[in-house]
């Protein structure tokens, strides 16, 4: 496997689009290794929103659940 491949698989493991994949891969390709990087922590960034926006889905849904419970003692 080439390296523009494993990091190709790595960018799609880790929830990058396609598009967001090829754009980096294409930075890599030309060098633009300062401006890869800023596009991939730009990637990071979306992920931890997702994460923080799955934490507060969590966090509502404990709360109904404990609020069943007292209901329900």
């Amino acid at each position: 496997m080439t390296e523009r491949e494993q990091l190709m698989q790595g960018l799609s493991d880790a929830g990058c689009s396609k598009k967001a994949c090829a754009v980096i891969c294409s930075l890599f390709e030309n060098g633009s290794y300062r401006e890869m990087l800023h596009q991939m922590k730009k990637q990071r960034c979306e992920l931890v929103d997702e994460m923080h926006e799955s934490q507060r889905k969590i966090d509502r849904m404990d709360y109904l659940i404990r609020a069943q419970e007292k209901r329900m003692k």
